[in-house]
């Protein structure tokens, strides 16, 4: 199943602007937050994890939060994701693939899940 999701750098900006690393914390782990030296990471990041979470069919939810939800770089810096073992198991997901890219203001993200048969 696919997921894509489109965010505007200037709110996740103005979200952390208003309430500094709080903001970051709500959608992002500690070794999430590290990585993110710029607004448009962490606006990349935000559309990863809502493209996650529309790719196993729920949006962000009870069934899968933004928490449940890992976003990593590899190394060549190509972004990874990985669900929470719980996630995985619940929506029988075999392998994902993240694509992430910033332009105009916005950042966009895809996810592709392989499930189990």
């Amino acid at each position: 199943m696919i997921g894509i999701d489109i965010t505007s750098i200037d709110r996740i900006k103005k979200m952390y602007e208003k309430f500094g690393i709080k903001a970051y914390e709500k959608f992002l782990n500690p070794k999430e937050i590290e990585v993110v030296k710029k607004p448009e990471t962490a606006a990349g990041f935000w559309a990863a994890k809502e493209a996650a979470s529309k790719a196993i069919g729920t949006g962000i939810g009870a069934s899968c939060g933004f928490h449940d939800i890992k976003i990593s770089k590899g190394k060549l810096g190509n972004p990874k994701i990985r669900y929470k073992k719980k996630v995985r198991k619940a929506f029988g997901i075999k392998k994902s693939h993240l694509s992430i890219t910033h332009d105009a203001g916005f950042a966009i993200a895809v996810v592709v899940n392989i499930f189990k048969n």
